[in-house]
């Protein structure tokens, strides 16, 4: 037979690896043959780890890997001595436990380690309660190789699995062991050496129903999302905010002005709560997946994989349904943030690898929903959704409790100012001017036609100077958007009004970009008749025009790899919008995605947003590492779901405020901005158009554009 796929199963003493081992193989039998190895049987006495983790390499493993029987002698224990001889026939999964069962020697052997991590008062407990005094004399003797085995062989920064809790057993008694090796099975699922092996577990657990209730109710977003995610460490809210009653816009015209919230009339709030949600995070081509972060017993996944190809697998080709009368595209999935830097699998550069350094927010960060609340803001419901699971109705329970609530009803009064403290700049006004003109001389060269060059400002808060959550509720209702987002992953917060799509793909194939080039800053208080000579003159601008239409012919571009022949066209062209603090000059380019085609590389051919590279897209980020010489991190990127029927809908993260906290309690606030520089373009307009970008972002913060 074919050599069996090997998952070893490591940690100290005491840490459950037993009780894991038996729960795996019981769960792992109902698709196929498994062998389970004791390496316990493997010690030559009390001294004889090192010896132990020899004997299995090459008595056991070797053999089994080959296809071949291993023929060993287990460890006699009351004698002090070798016992019988055992055979473990070939199987097509091999579990191997106990300490030493990651050690280098083996870890080349197995396909995958499983480090289980345990406080060391638990770990005793647990191991004296399991073997009574038996093993009471040895511990320490024991513990001591232990320490000097680990000491040079770090198996748990190398694990591909890990679980790291104080009570997963049932000797501790808060989770029962069979949940724990649920959440360890479903992490070995997303290992690539093992998808194959492990596809019907995969497939048994993406088939889950979708339960859904819906409820006629207009609620208040904001203490919504407070109310049902605000003790959840990550959390997504895609806020349709372009949606609150036009009365709330300050200062605004309507005249003229187009509807852009129509574009977006669902809101979505969701966390990776429950058992059967997750989280990931994508950093340098590592990815991370964590299954249950929520519950007693988290295990997460670690490999070596580009970010795109996992989306391919974790997202898949969509086939789900949505719940029947629900047309939001969104029926429970993954969202969160695709940062720029993903550009290294799109054609970029790795700017981690060149002097400019790693961005200090990871590449992608992205939340499971196994349950999930969308708002409906045209017909005023509200749609409750879950994965069946036995944690299921009691969370829509509790959730249609707090929807039917009078809290959830309570129209939010205007916010404070927040507290926020001076930005500077990464590039003063003359810095920022020269770059300008060095893009102007790569046009003139030949080398690009359209640069989107971009800046960043920043500032250090201390502790309790600035709270993100309150500074989202601030700014979106002082700048409403249509694709405005809130989104906490641990320490770090995004909090975006972005107004542009940067891609949309139906459950049945159909593709939207709605690229923007060309912005005008509203004067607070201007007479109507001045806010419409704004946007004549933005509508007619030969520059801005231009600028659009060269994203426009690169977007047409991006989306054809992927389209049906003939289905690209430009739907909309130099349309004007109106938002509370800017007009935008706006177009759409649709498709239709080919059958049987990627829609996560369909994606990844049109990442980064072509709106914030330019054109030819490849050449011109070259360009811009080149001249702003640091990675841009979440800006520039985008922010949005994939559904598990296949849709998607991504915005692209300006007018975003990101927020990175410290330990010390302090925090790093990045606010990017930039504009398209085109052979014609005035150094000084260009700098005058990035203060006009970040106004409504400083202005909410009671912030000033740095000097």
């Amino acid at each position: 037979m074919a050599h069996p796929s090997v998952i070893a199963i490591d940690g100290r003493s005491g840490a459950g690896k037993t009780s894991l081992a038996v729960e795996l193989a019981t769960a792992l039998r109902e698709h196929r043959t498994v062998a389970l190895i004791h390496l316990e049987d493997l010690y030559p006495g009390w001294d004889g780890l090192e010896r132990g983790i020899e004997r299995c390499a090459a008595e056991v493993l070797a053999p089994l890997r080959r296809g071949e029987a291993a023929r060993w002698r287990a460890w006699d224990w009351v004698a002090g001595a070798e016992g019988e001889e055992r055979v473990t026939e070939p199987a097509e999964i091999v579990l191997l436990e106990g300490v030493g069962a990651g050690a280098g020697q083996l870890r080349g052997l197995a396909d995958a380690v499983v480090w289980l991590e345990l406080p060391a008062d638990e770990r005793r407990r647990r191991a004296l309660v399991r073997d009574g005094e038996t093993y009471a004399p040895h511990w320490d003797r024991w513990a001591a190789q232990e320490d000097a085995w680990l000491a040079s062989d770090d198996v748990a920064a190398a694990a591909t699995v890990t679980v790291v809790s104080p009570s997963w057993s049932a000797v501790a008694g808060s989770s029962r062991p069979e949940h724990a090796a649920r959440q360890v099975l479903n992490a070995l699922t997303e290992v690539p050496a093992l998808r194959d092996a492990l596809a019907p577990e995969r497939a048994e657990r993406e088939s889950a129903a979708v339960v859904a209730r819906r409820l006629p109710a207009a609620p208040e977003p904001a203490a919504l999302f407070a109310a049902l995610f605000s003790g959840a460490e990550h959390a997504v809210w895609l806020d349709s905010s372009d949606w609150l009653d036009s009365s709330d816009w300050p200062g605004r015209s309507e005249a003229g002005a187009q509807r852009a919230g129509a574009r977006s009339r669902f809101s979505i709030m969701a966390d990776d709560g429950g058992v059967l949600g997750r989280r990931m995070a994508h950093s340098d081509g590592v990815t991370s997946v964590t299954f249950g972060p929520q519950t007693a017993t988290p295990a997460t996944a670690r490999f070596d994989q580009p970010f795109f190809r996992w989306l391919d697998s974790a997202w898949g080709h969509g086939g789900e349904s949505a719940p029947e009368g629900l047309e939001c595209g969104f029926a429970l999935g993954w969202l969160g943030y695709l940062g720029y830097e993903l550009k290294r699998e799109c054609g970029g550069n790795d700017v981690s690898a060149a002097s400019a350094g790693a961005s200090p927010t990871p590449d992608a960060q992205l939340a499971y929903a196994a349950r999930a609340l969308i708002l409906d803001h045209e017909r005023r419901e509200v749609w409750l959704l879950a994965l069946a699971a036995p944690d299921s109705e009691a969370w829509l329970d509790g959730a249609e409790r707090v929807v039917r609530g009078p809290a959830a009803q309570t129209r939010e009064e205007p916010l404070p100012t927040p507290s926020a403290p001076p930005f500077s700049a990464r590039d003063d006004g003359a810095s920022y001017r020269d770059k300008v003109r060095a893009a102007k001389a790569e046009i003139t060269e030949g080398t690009t036609y359209e640069v989107c060059l971009t800046t960043a400002l920043e500032a250090d808060a201390a502790p309790g100077q600035l709270d993100p959550w309150a500074t989202y509720r601030a700014l979106r209702r002082r700048s409403p958007a249509p694709f405005a987002a809130f989104a906490r992953f641990g320490p770090m917060a995004i909090a975006s009004t972005s107004p542009e799509r940067f891609l949309s793909i139906t459950d049945d194939g159909g593709l939207r970009a709605e690229p923007i080039k060309g912005t005008r800053r509203r004067t607070p208080g201007a007479a109507p008749e001045e806010d419409a000579l704004v946007r004549a003159e933005l509508a007619s601008n030969t520059k801005d025009r231009a600028e659009n239409l060269m994203i426009v012919d690169l977007l047409r571009n991006d989306l054809s790899h992927f389209a049906v022949p003939g289905s690209v066209a430009v739907a909309r062209l130099f349309a004007v919008e109106t938002y509370a603090t800017v007009h935008q000059l706006v177009s759409t380019v649709e498709a239709h995605l080919r059958p049987g085609a990627s829609r996560a590389e369909a994606v990844a051919a049109a990442f980064p947003p072509g709106s914030m590279t330019g054109a030819p897209k490849i050449s011109t980020m070259d360009i811009l590492d080149r001249l702003e010489g640091a990675p841009r991190g979440v800006y520039s990127g985008a922010i949005g779901y994939f559904s598990r029927t296949g849709a998607a809908d991504l915005s692209v993260v300006i007018r975003t405020l990101v927020v990175v906290g410290h330990p010390d309690g302090t925090a790093r606030l990045s606010l990017g901005v930039g504009g398209a520089v085109v052979a014609d373009s005035d150094p000084d307009e260009e700098h005058d158009e990035i203060q006009a970008k970040s106004y409504a972002v400083l202005s909410t913060l009671g912030a000033e554009f740095p000097e």
